[in-house]
């Protein structure tokens, strides 16, 4: 009679054990993830008794199908990056500070030279987040996913105390920044994935002077924990949205309060060139707000008078930024943005 096996079905144990042995390396040499426990069966982590009245909120996401960018540049050294950015910047709009991470990795087989680019993206965008990576998955699936794809997917937990929330009223004339993106960031992807099997586009080719279409797709998406929790703790700004698939159109309202609407200046865009470049093709001024971020990663929303202090937050973490908009009264009936002007899409 044959012998079956586990490993003969396409798992290798053997290989998941190396793989967890890799990753504990990894996060030995580094000595702010001290409180990870990774290869347990749960993690654990004890909330500072300092804060008062602790609200626990938590955040899951993906990157989607920029995996598919990854796999045809053969580079997956910052996707792990992507998928803790995308978790951590939805927390810090609630002023959630983030405490831990978990990841899940999902396999046709596993790969440990790929795993470990993955692995060590997660860790460095923990150590952007301030967080600790306390656990995660690596699920091999053979005969269901191909051999040498990979899904991701990640979840996060932070914490906040429920006697310091700024939550100061949006009211007429307050205005919005759009504080710059590092590119695309995680959206949009299976759009330009069409250009680039329609238009036959080549990622080694040039649209700037050191960057080529497919490391500009790459590019990591940009953490905004330590200046985004630092303005609301300073009560430097009111509100605040993460501008992720839906683009401003579809992600901005749901920071408005009722009887308030955002009228942007599109004219007041600075757009980057892989955005120019991906407009190019045909995509409407409208479809590239509803499916982009159009160069802002994160609006903010603050009083005129708060804006020099705004200013110095910005110069200290050296993030770029743009006046995009204000805030207006509303009635109920009326749509809560309007756009006015156009982005100059031209070099």
């Amino acid at each position: 009679m044959k012998k079956l096996s586990y490993s003969g079905s396409g798992v290798s144990i053997n290989k998941g054990n190396q793989f967890v042995s890799q990753i504990k390396k990894f996060i030995k040499k580094d000595k702010y993830l001290k409180k990870s426990n990774i290869g347990g069966f749960s993690g654990q982590f004890v909330l500072d008794p300092k804060i008062k009245k602790p609200i626990l909120v938590g955040a899951t996401d993906g990157v989607g199908t920029k995996i598919e960018i990854a796999n045809m540049m053969n580079n997956h050294r910052t996707i792990g990056i992507d998928l803790v950015a995308m978790c951590v910047n939805d927390l810090i709009v609630d002023q959630a500070k983030p405490l831990f991470f978990l990841d899940y990795i999902s396999t046709g087989r596993l790969d440990l030279k790929k795993g470990s680019q993955i692995i060590k993206g997660i860790i460095e965008g923990c150590k952007q987040s301030n967080c600790s990576l306390l656990g995660g998955e690596t699920a091999e699936h053979p005969g269901i996913e191909s051999n040498d794809r990979y899904d991701l997917a990640g979840f996060c937990v932070g914490v906040k105390s429920g006697l310091k929330n700024f939550n100061s009223r949006l009211k007429q004339n307050d205005i919005i920044i759009g504080i710059k993106s590092s590119g695309l960031h995680s959206n949009g992807f299976s759009l330009i994935r069409q250009i680039i099997k329609e238009k036959k586009v080549k990622l080694n080719k040039k649209i700037d002077k050191s960057k080529t279409i497919g490391q500009l797709l790459l590019e990591p998406t940009k953490i905004y924990v330590s200046p985004i929790l630092e303005l609301f703790s300073k009560k430097l700004i009111k509100s605040c949205a993460h501008i992720t698939g839906g683009g401003i159109t579809d992600n901005l309202p749901r920071t408005l309060t009722e009887n308030i609407k955002a009228e942007i200046y599109l004219s007041n865009f600075n757009i980057p060139k892989i955005f120019k470049w991906i407009q190019s093709h045909g995509i409407t001024q409208s479809e590239m707000l509803r499916t982009f971020n159009c160069g802002y990663g994160m609006l903010v929303m603050l009083e005129k008078s708060k804006i020099n202090k705004f200013e110095k937050i910005m110069k200290k973490h050296k993030l770029d930024y743009d006046k995009i908009g204000i805030l207006l009264n509303c009635k109920k009936t009326e749509k809560k943005i309007k756009y006015t002007g156009k982005i100059n899409f031209d070099d």
